[in-house]
């Protein structure tokens, strides 16, 4: 039977694959070079829209339960806010901008709260972390963080909002309840994303410049170790802890790999060579799959958490530089 006879039957045949296709989680990649979204299909692995901003997007992230995506995009002239510097809410059903918020000047990253009802976005030429509440998508507050902030994340039970800053070389945190800056930590030189433990008991912090990741105690939010990785010459951007928290995943830009670490030992368990300057990572909900954005190789790479293997290479825009995944 010709091929394409067997696609077109392939509904009719195979009915529950095409079912767990259509359930399966979506990956979102920000493409900073062609200002847009490439929608990837975790079961497949192909990308299966392409969603056009306008300006530049980089920081990207999901709903807590699903339904939108969130993208910081910002325009070309610094120290200036414009109509292009906002935080894009896609649909995931329709994948369609369904809404643009006030974030600020030059929103680069952000994250969303737990509960879903307000997102801290990071101000890079103000030097500011901005609070907006989704609810009304006006911004509540605004905290002088330090120098140049970059990655923003939020603590698991909601409390901590940690904002690093890449010229000042630190990490400010915000108390959400409060919503004030209650202490900064001296990090490595240019500090740019963190993610907490799964039990919300430490944060990692890369360092690009430093090639280092940095071990925080939040319940002190005093650093505990800071441990260099390949050698000092990685220039380490993203990182994502797995679903159970007994793994770390570094990804290193400069040395176009994954460094995989065990979250007790703080030992290196695996190097994984993907593509060119791999920064934005993220990690499915149960634990299986790795996605990084490789931006100079205009690619996500795929990688298998059982066998620390690439098990695909996905062609997506130009200069990804962001993922996020829904649940």
């Amino acid at each position: 039977m010709p091929r394409r006879s067997i696609a077109l039957l392939a509904p009719l045949l195979f009915p529950a694959a095409l079912a767990a296709q259509q359930r399966a989680p979506l990956a979102f990649v920000s493409n900073e070079g062609s200002r847009d979204i490439s929608v990837i299909n975790t079961a497949t692995n192909r990308v299966v829209a392409r969603i056009a901003v306008g300006v530049r997007p980089r920081g990207i992230q999901a709903s807590p339960d699903g339904r939108r995506v969130y993208v910081a995009l910002s325009d070309e002239h610094p120290n200036a806010t414009s109509r292009g510097d906002a935080i894009a809410v896609i649909d995931v059903a329709t994948r369609r901008v369904v809404a643009r918020y006030d974030a600020g000047s030059d929103p680069e990253q952000f994250a969303v709260t737990p509960d879903g009802t307000r997102l801290f976005a990071s101000n890079e030429d103000a030097g500011t972390a901005s609070a907006t509440d989704l609810r009304t998508g006006r911004v509540v507050g605004t905290n002088v963080v330090g120098i140049e902030p970059e990655g923003v994340a939020i603590s698991p039970d909601g409390r901590w909002v940690y904002v690093t800053a890449e010229t000042s070389n630190t990490v400010s945190v915000i108390d959400a309840r409060a919503n004030r800056v209650v202490t900064n930590i001296l990090a490595d030189l240019r500090p740019r994303a963190t993610a907490f433990s799964p039990d919300g008991t430490r944060a990692y912090v890369t360092n690009e410049v430093s090639g280092s990741l940095m071990v925080i105690d939040t319940r002190t939010h005093q650093p505990l170790r800071t441990l260099t990785l390949d050698r000092g010459e990685g220039k380490p951007v993203g990182v994502v802890v797995s679903p159970d928290g007994r793994r770390i995943y570094v990804a290193n830009g400069a040395a176009g790999v994954v460094t995989v670490l065990d979250a007790r030992t703080m030992r290196q368990t695996a190097r994984i060579p993907v593509g060119r300057r791999p920064w934005g990572i993220a990690i499915t909900r149960d634990g299986r799959r790795v996605y990084t954005a490789c931006g100079l190789s205009n690619e996500v790479h795929v990688i298998d958490t059982a066998t620390n293997t690439v098990i695909a290479r996905i062609p997506v825009g130009t200069r990804p530089w962001g993922v996020a995944i829904t649940r």
